[in-house]
């Protein structure tokens, strides 16, 4: 079993940056791809990113892509999610997933751990 813990979020006005952290705890010893997905309210959770085991394999959404970066540090048991250039439809709940695979995927089928979310509101 692995906790996901996502930190960071909050409201920011359009063009602005946020800097997600999901911290991983329990069983983090295990091989894990990790991603980030989002919810808007009335919404269908969609995927943003996600980056395999090794760090070699990212895929973005073409929604975020340019603007969005993702990255781990498996020392820390943590991915990021560096988000610049923000706009008013990035405005959801972001949630960090593990997948116990070393290979990434964008489905949100396909993942095993989900963390809490976290809020971001990017608004005028």
């Amino acid at each position: 079993q692995v906790t996901l813990v996502e930190s960071g979020g909050g409201v920011v006005q359009p063009g602005g940056s946020l800097r997600l952290s999901c911290a991983a705890s329990g069983r983090t010893f295990g091989i894990y791809a990790m991603g980030w997905f989002r919810q808007a309210p009335g919404k269908a959770r969609e995927f943003v990113a996600a980056i395999s085991w090794s760090g070699g394999s990212i895929y973005y959404a073409d929604s975020v892509k340019g603007r969005f970066t993702i990255s781990r540090d498996n020392a820390r048991s943590t991915v990021y999610l560096q988000m610049n250039s923000l706009k008013p439809e990035d405005t959801a709940v972001y949630y960090c997933a593990g997948r116990r695979t070393i290979v990434a995927s964008t489905s949100t089928r396909e993942y095993d751990y989900w963390g809490q979310g976290t809020q971001v509101t990017v608004s005028s």
